[in-house]
């Protein structure tokens, strides 16, 4: 069985962010790491072969160069080999962009289970397996908080506001893990330099045969048109009760149009 996590390079979320002049994230300033929601999904992808399961586990990412540090600490908690997707054309991608050179990718590499995290902790989007799943014309589970692989099934549990559920769905599938799985091992000092002897390979927009104009800012169909920096915080208002505080809050929350 083939499984392939597909993972993102991230800026740090505590780090201060720039932007470009085209308005993308200057990552040159910024440093990055592995998407802490994608490290679910490559510990489910770990523990499913750790309990028997007999598969090859490769990782999937795209970006810029920097991106390979994220397949090295993939591939440091476990798994066989890394695919980095690195072509200057892609610069400035939205999702829909994004999951087409993924969905290309896997196509190119064959797959049967397809793991990712729910959302990047950049964008925040959680639309990219979805979008990936439906251009592969594959099934789709989302937000498994827990999954197994039986044969050619794959089974979750999708916790929802009211309720569990249990999601069974036939293989081939692309499927998002939860925060609610089990948080991703802390990689040995020997497995972090038993990763850098792992494959890489790197595959450009012309090995995947994804013509580069369908794919970076000028063809985004979504982009950032303004960015300003979050004001200061100002003082907030101290309510003394002198026997009127319940019609001080109550004026205030007038104010503000919350009654």
């Amino acid at each position: 069985m083939k499984i392939v996590v597909l993972v993102k390079h991230v800026p740090e979320p505590s780090a201060v962010w720039a932007f470009a002049a085209d308005h993308t994230l200057d990552r040159s300033g910024v440093p990055g790491r592995l998407s802490e929601l994608d490290e679910y999904a490559v510990e489910q992808a770990v523990r499913l072969v750790e309990g028997g399961l007999d598969a090859e586990i490769t990782y999937l990412t795209v970006g810029p160069e920097p991106a390979r540090d994220g397949l090295l600490k993939a591939l440091a908690i476990g798994g066989d080999r890394g695919v980095h997707v690195l072509d200057p054309a892609i610069h400035g991608s939205d999702a829909l962009a994004t999951s087409l050179v993924l969905a290309k990718a896997l196509e190119h590499l064959g797959f049967d289970l397809v793991l990712a995290g729910m959302a990047s902790t950049d964008a925040e989007m959680s639309v990219v397996p979805s979008m990936v799943a439906a251009r592969l014309d594959v099934n789709q589970a989302t937000f498994a908080g827990a999954l197994s692989v039986e044969g050619g099934t794959v089974t979750i549990t999708r916790e929802g506001d009211t309720a569990t559920e249990q999601v069974s769905t036939d293989l081939p599938a692309v499927v998002s893990i939860t925060d609610q799985t089990d948080e991703a091992r802390y990689p040995a000092f020997r497995a972090i330099m038993m990763a850098k002897k792992k494959p890489v390979e790197t595959l450009t927009l012309a090995d995947l045969g994804v013509d580069a104009a369908s794919v970076g800012l000028a063809a985004a169909a979504t982009r950032v048109v303004d960015v300003a920096p979050a004001p200061p915080r100002a003082a907030g208002s101290v309510v003394v009760d002198d026997g009127t505080g319940a019609a001080q809050l109550a004026d205030f929350l007038v104010s503000r149009g919350a009654l």
